[in-house]
């Protein structure tokens, strides 16, 4: 991937009024037809129903000079049109690209959009099925309209908590290695490696004349659900659970740092819901309550300027040695056969390990040595910021940004402007297990990125208070 050219733009008005700062939503259906094909597993799905439709959520902020678009939308990750969409929902609401901050909430019961792995992007939709041409306008639809619903507004803040929901899913074992999802009952399991974060964000925004928003940010995996139900999973049930409960709500969920964590409780003392159905409704249910419950406790804070960068951040890939590569080569004849699943080595989740680093093996076989992943920030005044990472990072990086952004409020995203797979810590790096043996980078990744993103908050943060 070309090094992108970074963008940094910032409103340089000494102060912001109640009139100069609005704030503009729009909700747009960005459903699949039947007989789609589901992404999110190893193995091919095709959608043979809707359970719950999928959304495109979209919230515009403008100080009355700049104005930025933040979207979530109920897909795995949009790929290689990442740019693309960006660009065209740029173009169609006259702004630049920068500021438009597309955020994925991963869906594992939602559409194949670029359906080639990791960093790589398309310069054209030649290649796009009638679908993701009709997702990439559906994304532009979104823009506008959440523009021309702007109305002055005001922001408030609050923080709760989501308990015994979110699970680490990386485990010790007895050998000394680290797994993912060793399975329940695992005698040689020793414990989880790290802590999940149970915290709930909420932005509450106030309009005049329109309805408030909430937007509701937590980490976790949405996949719950499985089979070949089209269905935006428990993040769906928080956006309907939240606008049930408080009238003249819409609610907007972004997903956070949720590359190491799932459903799965391996703790024989919590006792948690068991069920496909039971577990993704109470997980929405949860998230949502923690957001209700701090909803009339908000602390209202001041607005300001509006902010928006995408900088790259150039990171060291995990190339294979040479002689690595004939039996990974192996592995994936045997995954691609269709039929041969079991004679790959490992049982279990070690099984889908060991295709993962297959095909990152073979990905990077001709290199490139390098890939520049785009981070990307929204940011309201010195109150607010939204921290995109072009992947699915693990916990510790949503906390670090949240604990070391000069920003009263960091909401941290996955899979923003880009899908770069799996951003394990440094540490899980140095380890074994699924996510890990299947990044596409080594040790050095976290400092990049985190200390990439508070460079370029501080730079933002400075400019929003400066006169």
């Amino acid at each position: 991937m070309k090094k992108s050219v970074v963008a940094f733009v910032c409103c340089m008005a000494a102060g912001v009024t109640l009139a100069d700062f609005q704030v503009g939503f729009a909700r747009v259906d960005m459903t699949p037809p039947i007989g789609t094909g589901l992404s999110g597993y190893f193995h091919e799905r095709i959608s043979d129903g809707i359970k719950d439709t999928l959304d495109i959520n979209a919230v515009a902020f403008s100080d009355g000079t700049n104005k930025a678009v933040v979207i979530s939308a109920d897909v795995i990750s949009l790929r290689a049109y990442h740019d693309l969409y960006r660009k065209q929902a740029a173009e169609a609401a006259g702004l630049p690209p920068e500021a438009i901050f597309i955020a994925c909430t991963h869906t594992h019961t939602g559409p194949v959009v670029g359906a080639c792995i990791y960093g790589q992007t398309f310069s054209t939709f030649d290649k796009a099925s009638t679908y993701e041409r009709f997702l990439g306008e559906r994304l532009a639809d979104a823009v506008k309209l959440s523009l021309a619903d702007l109305a002055p507004a005001k922001l408030s803040l609050a923080r709760g908590e989501a308990k015994n929901i979110a699970f680490v899913r990386r485990y010790r074992m007895k050998d000394g290695t680290c797994r993912t999802n060793p399975g329940r009952n695992n005698p040689d399991v020793v414990g989880p490696v790290g802590r999940p974060d149970e915290m709930v964000q909420l932005v509450r925004i106030d309009r005049e004349g329109r309805d408030s928003i909430a937007i509701v940010n937590f980490q976790c995996h949405p996949d719950t659900i499985g089979g070949n139900k089209i269905s935006a999973d428990w993040p769906r049930v928080v956006r309907e659970t939240v606008e049930r409960a408080i009238d003249g709500v819409k609610c907007v969920f972004i997903n956070g740092a949720q590359g190491d964590t799932n459903h799965y409780c391996l703790d024989p003392k919590l006792k948690v819901p068991q069920g496909r159905d039971v577990v993704f409704r109470h997980m929405g249910r949860v998230v949502a309550g923690a957001a209700i419950g701090v909803w009339d406790a908000c602390e209202p804070v001041p607005a300001g300027k509006v902010g928006f960068y995408v900088t790259p951040a150039k990171v060291k890939t995990n190339r294979a040695a040479p002689e690595e590569i004939p039996e990974a080569q192996r592995i994936m004849d045997l995954y691609k056969s269709g039929d041969k699943w079991s004679q790959i080595p490992g049982t279990g989740m070690q099984r889908t390990t060991n295709v993962a680093a297959a095909k990152r093996k073979l990905y990077l076989k001709d290199g490139p040595d390098y890939f520049y992943l785009p981070l990307s920030a929204v940011t309201v005044g010195d109150s607010l910021a939204f921290a995109g990472l072009p992947g699915e990072p693990f916990t510790a990086y949503g906390t670090a940004l949240k604990e070391k952004s000069p920003f009263r409020m960091t909401v941290p995203a996955c899979l923003v402007n880009g899908g770069f797979g799996y951003l394990p810590t440094d540490e899980a790096l140095r380890e074994t297990g699924y996510e890990t043996q299947g990044s596409l980078f080594t040790v050095g990744l976290e400092q990049t990125l985190v200390n990439g993103h508070l460079d370029q908050l501080n730079r933002l943060f400075s400019e929003s208070t400066s006169h």
